[in-house]
């Protein structure tokens, strides 16, 4: 049985396909491959990116308004009740009429042509019979017309085209702005489960090390030279122990998968963190406000686009006071007829003169529109144009004083850090020294049990406080590098 399970093993390995079985494989990732995972997979930047193309399409839609417009179309109606006006036959007048002539025999005798004089008189006018309703309209009429119009001049469309790729930049900086979020975002979990993990390592040391000395404890109870409330103590600390590992396993878990959710990686998958805590550079002099340029920030920069956007929507509130001039032109056919079947019996040659029912119709122009007095509305509107431009401007002083003070809490934040971790550091060195001592001690005989617990007791402590030190320093390192506008760099 044994053999032919083994046999179905091996046939599933070959004849699955190879995606099966390298899916649940761990992909490794440094900080930065990290990052720039998140950089394409984070579905917020997708958003953005979505956002850019939108720019991208506004600034086609404008220039298209600067384009020739051409349109046609097509019209097919029924009069069914047909419009009638009222007039008065009268006011033709009456018609000549024409005088009664003779031809004598002679005349027609003589051979000689004959030459007709004719003679009109004005009749008598007759009473009115009032006014009289008719109808100018046949029953069905239809037309097809082809219209374009091209924009001449307008003062505000080249400067709308222009603020329409001044807004493509500020949707691309918006862009850039959340890539510097998401870096740092990852780069506070990647350090999280860097210090989880290395406090996870040191955790299992202990237990073997605690594991150990509690064994050896329990040999020295069963031959009479430990008392049972050694074993005792020894015992309670293990536990403690074992279920401060637990909780840093759930801890670590909990870190990775924060750290997948900021990379937008699936949390069914797999990774391998390839930084050690021993290769993280951390340099005090970057917040140095001496050599600091504040464009390096992306929100300064943002500022600057917004300025722009300001000032063109102030040339575009001016403008409105300028003339635009269309060029408008239309040609097209209109015909009419007593049945449908006979408007759509197009008969429209310019040779036919005998039963032509569509004619054709064509026009050119110039279309120029004045502004005279819109009631103040461009007025009203320019001023608050000049308002909004110039907190634009204020707003780099405030920008800047806070990018300032942002700097200098980072700096000093990263300064106390580092000083608390070299602290922390002595600490736990002396920790472990004081440990092995009571160990060795207590093994010779010549201490008591309650060092060795005291001792490991204040190891942990102090292996807590290293840690979250350490923590402390990465996060204030992160703070700084986006204070100083270096930690996303492409």
């Amino acid at each position: 049985m044994k053999k032919h399970s083994s046999l179905f093993l091996i046939l599933l390995v070959f004849l699955s396909p190879p995606g099966v079985l390298a899916q649940g494989s761990p992909q490794a990732f440094s900080l930065q491959q990290s990052i720039d995972y998140a950089l394409q997979h984070r579905v917020n930047l997708k958003i953005n990116r979505n956002e850019e193309e939108i720019g991208k399409a506004k600034v086609g839609e404008i220039r298209a308004m600067g384009l020739p417009q051409i349109n046609a179309g097509a019209e097919v109606g029924n009069n069914f009740i047909q419009q009638k006006t009222l007039f008065d036959p009268s006011s033709f007048g009456t018609a000549s009429q024409l005088d009664p002539f003779v031809i004598t025999p002679e005349q027609l005798a003589s051979g000689q042509p004959i030459v007709l004089s004719p003679t009109y008189s004005q009749p008598e006018p007759q009473p009115s019979g009032g006014l009289q309703a008719i109808s100018f309209v046949q029953p069905y009429n239809g037309g097809l017309t082809i219209t374009g119009s091209q924009l001449l001049f307008d003062g505000s469309y080249l400067i709308g085209l222009k603020a329409a790729k001044t807004y493509t930049e500020l949707s691309r900086k918006a862009t850039t702005q959340s890539e510097i979020d998401v870096a740092e975002q990852v780069s506070k979990a990647y350090y999280s489960v860097l210090v989880n993990r290395e406090r996870m390592e040191l955790l299992l040391q202990n237990l073997v090390r605690l594991d150990t000395l509690l064994k050896q404890t329990q040999v020295m109870f069963d031959n009479g030279v430990a008392e049972k409330l050694d074993v005792d103590r020894l015992r309670v600390s293990f536990n403690n122990l074992n279920v401060e590992k637990q909780k840093t396993e759930r801890l670590l878990i909990l870190s990775e998968n924060l750290l997948k959710f900021q990379m937008g990686m699936s949390q069914n998958e797999q990774l391998v963190l390839t930084d050690k805590l021993s290769e993280v550079e951390v340099e005090t002099g970057k917040g140095n406000r001496s050599n600091f340029d504040y464009s390096n920030r992306i929100e300064y920069s943002l500022l600057e686009t917004q300025r722009d956007l300001a000032l063109l929507d102030l040339r575009n509130k001016r403008s409105g006071y300028l003339p635009k001039l269309y060029l408008n032109g239309r040609y097209g056919y209109i015909g009419v007829g007593r049945t449908f079947s006979d408007i759509m019996n197009i008969r429209a040659g310019r040779d036919n003169t005998t039963d032509r029912n569509y004619f054709d119709f064509g026009y050119v122009g110039l279309q120029l529109q004045v502004p005279i007095f819109d009631g103040l509305l461009k007025h009203y509107q320019i001023q608050q144009s000049k308002l909004t431009l110039e907190n634009a401007k204020l707003g780099f002083e405030s920008l800047e004083q806070g990018i300032d003070l942002e700097l200098e809490q980072a700096s000093t934040d990263l300064t106390n850090s580092l000083d608390v971790l070299t602290s922390q550091r002595e600490n736990l060195e002396l920790a472990e020294e004081i440990a092995r001592v009571s160990k060795i001690k207590f093994q010779e005989g010549v201490g008591s049990n309650l060092e060795v617990v005291t001792a490991e007791t204040d190891l942990r402590q102090a292996q807590t406080n290293y840690y979250a030190a350490m923590y402390d320093a990465l996060i204030a390192k992160v703070n700084l590098d986006k204070a100083t506008g270096t930690l996303l760099t492409k």
